[in-house]
């Protein structure tokens, strides 16, 4: 009995010691891990103050949207200065061309034995019709490389012919027919370019006015250069620079020095407008009057007509200043009907620009020839051909020779009324006048003529206007096939 109770207290005790040292190394455990955990935690607060203090790391650029295979478009810009104002051409940026190479033994970049022909077996595998147009393009600058302009063109005018939609690449073919001196080719890339944007295509738009501009299509170039302006709400500053190198070269000069003054508000470092201004004759240019006293007037003025006794309010023109530095004053009330008047014009509003040069015109005896000249301009393009004619007739009769570009536009009225010999007879004055800076005139020449049968005189004309575009390094594509159909026309007339 002894014995059993003596092994059950020392049962009980082993029980008891086992408890102690299960509930001591519980508490050991324990101790021990706090510290850990205290450790974690100020190492996570170390790794957020030092994220805090460091510098912030700068995000990457957004990746361009457009596909590798669209290159960015060219532009012609036409800053170049000349003293011609018709003259100088933007030279561009040629692409480049991605040459393709295979590293040698060495590990250096091989040259292709012939990229023309690598060039052509890639435009065979080009998955679309855009990256065939940027590869055709890539070929024709290698085909200008080593001489073979000919080919060069003839690829080009094939592209221009594709059926594929891509504005951007028709807009760069234009790009290279323009720097190849390929006007015809520039207006038709740029036109299918402009046509497959709906007609919102500013820069193709400004790019087709400037190589209208440099053959003489004036009409063409002022309606696409307004275009592009009126698309970018004439923030453009390239288009109004070109603007006012048309405006200059029909003799406009007024229109011209306002044109490069907004080209300047626009982008003031803008050089080819600030030497174009500096450039620019004081001739016709219209300036307030800076008092409302009358000036004298030399004879034979076309403004001494009106005497200034017959609006007191108006200074009627200049002083006896040589002919070469004269300006056309108005006053304030008549100066500003004037630029109402050209920014209805230019806004599209013919007949509201038409109200307002006759309120100037009213306070100016009836004539004032900026505002007859360009009113006649508004008239035409409302077909209102009679208006048209008397207004521009009096800038011809008093100061053609001044305003010589009224020649070209009165040619245009009797045109259309069908008066053929005074058509011809304006329009060759207008050639006259404007020589080599326009030999478009000839060609109107040519036209009327022939339209009267005069099938000699229609070939002098043209033969005349090849000759000279010759000179200039232009002669149009289409040129001996007008020539050759002439010829013909002179040879089947019995004599």
């Amino acid at each position: 009995m002894k014995i059993r109770v003596v092994l059950a207290s020392l049962l009980l005790a082993s029980v008891g010691s086992s408890s102690d040292l299960l509930a001591q190394a519980k508490r050991t455990s324990k101790k021990a891990a706090t510290p850990a955990k205290a450790t974690s935690t100020n190492k996570t607060r170390e790794r957020r103050t030092a994220a805090a203090e460091a510098p912030a790391t700068q995000t990457s650029p957004i990746a361009d949207p457009k596909p590798p295979s669209a290159p960015a478009e060219k532009t012609v810009v036409e800053t170049k200065p000349s003293a011609d104002p018709t003259d100088g051409a933007a030279k561009q940026t040629s692409p480049q061309i991605d040459a393709t190479s295979s590293p040698d033994a060495n590990n250096t970049p091989a040259k292709p034995e012939d990229p023309v022909a690598e060039l052509r077996d890639e435009i065979d595998s080009a998955p679309s019709g855009p990256e065939r147009i940027r590869l055709q393009l890539k070929l024709a600058e290698e085909l200008v490389s080593t001489g073979k302009k000919s080919e060069a063109l003839s690829l080009l005018h094939s592209v221009t012919q594709t059926d594929v939609f891509d504005p951007q690449g028709f807009y760069n073919v234009g790009n290279s027919f323009a720097r190849l001196n390929d006007t015809d080719g520039a207006v038709e890339a740029y036109r299918k370019a402009i046509e497959q944007r709906k007609g919102r295509y500013s820069r193709a738009l400004n790019n087709l006015g400037v190589v209208m501009l440099r053959v003489g299509r004036w009409d063409e170039s002022y309606e696409a250069l307004m275009s592009a302006l009126k698309l970018e709400s004439f923030h453009y500053p390239e288009a109004s620079y070109n603007l006012g190198r048309l405006y200059a070269a029909r003799g406009q000069n007024d229109l011209a020095v306002r044109e490069w003054h907004r080209v300047l508000a626009l982008d003031p470092d803008h050089k080819a407008a600030a030497d174009a201004l500096a450039r620019i004759a004081t001739e016709d240019r219209v300036v307030v009057a800076p008092t409302r006293a009358a000036v004298s007037k030399p004879a034979g003025s076309a403004i001494a007509a009106n005497s200034a006794a017959e609006k007191p309010n108006s200074i009627k023109t200049v002083n006896s200043a040589p002919r070469s530095q004269r300006s056309l004053v108005l006053d304030q009330v008549s100066f500003d009907f004037l630029q109402r008047a050209r920014s209805s014009t230019e806004k599209g509003n013919a007949q509201d620009a038409i109200d307002n040069y006759r309120r100037l015109l009213s306070r100016e005896g009836g004539y004032f020839p900026p505002a007859n000249l360009e009113m006649g301009f508004a008239l035409v393009s409302l077909r209102r051909f009679a208006e048209a004619q008397a207004s521009l007739q009096m800038v011809v009769d008093r100061d053609g020779d001044r305003f010589p570009i009224s020649y070209f536009h009165l040619a245009r009225v009797y045109e259309q009324q069908g008066d053929l010999k005074q058509a011809e007879a304006l329009f060759s004055r207008a050639a006259s006048a404007f020589g080599l800076k326009n030999t478009q005139f000839l060609l109107d020449v040519s036209r009327v003529r022939e339209k009267q049968g005069d099938f000699k005189g229609a070939l002098e004309a043209m033969e005349q206007y090849v000759s000279a575009m010759q000179k200039q390094g232009q002669e149009p594509s289409w040129s001996d096939e007008r020539l050759t159909a002439l010829r013909q026309k002179v040879t089947s007339v019995p004599k």
